[in-house]
C-alpha cells in the first residue's frame, strides 16, 4: 500500500516538475519572472480545486496524492504553502497564518541569500 502511494506521488511529481520547466522555458524573460509567477498562481488555484474535491468525495485519496501532493508539489511548493495558509484561515488561526506567511517569506528569502552568500 505504501509503495502505491509513493509511486503516485513520484509520478505526479515528475509530471509537475516537467510542466514547471516547460512553462519556465516558454515564458522566460529578462525583465520579470513571469513563468514562476504563473506557475505559483496556477499551482495555488489547482491545489484549491483538488483539495475542495477531495473534501467532498470519498475514495479520492489516491487522486489527491497524485494530483495535489505529486503534480502540484512538483509544479510548485508554493501551492502547498498557499493551501496551508487557507487551512489556518478557515480554522480562524489568523495570527498563526500571518506569522507563517511573514516568517516563510522573510526567513525563506534570507535563507536563500545566506546559502548563496556562503558559496559566493
Amino acid at each position: 500500500m505504501i509503495l502505491k502511494k509513493l509511486l503516485l506521488v513520484a509520478i505526479g511529481g515528475g509530471l509537475g516538475s516537467v510542466a514547471r520547466f516547460g512553462i519556465s522555458l516558454l515564458l522566460k524573460t529578462n525583465q520579470f519572472f513571469i513563468g514562476t509567477l504563473i506557475v505559483n498562481l496556477v499551482g495555488s488555484f489547482l491545489i484549491g480545486l483538488i483539495m475542495s474535491v477531495s473534501l467532498t468525495k470519498s475514495n479520492f485519496d489516491n487522486w489527491r496524492l497524485l494530483l495535489a501532493t505529486g503534480v502540484c508539489g512538483g509544479f510548485t511548493t508554493f501551492s502547498a504553502f498557499s493551501w496551508e495558509c487557507v487551512q489556518l484561515f478557515q480554522q480562524q488561526k489568523y495570527l498563526i497564518a500571518f506569522s507563517y506567511m511573514i516568517v516563510s517569506f522573510i526567513i525563506g528569502i534570507g535563507a536563500t541569500y545566506l546559502g548563496f552568500s556562503l558559496i559566493k
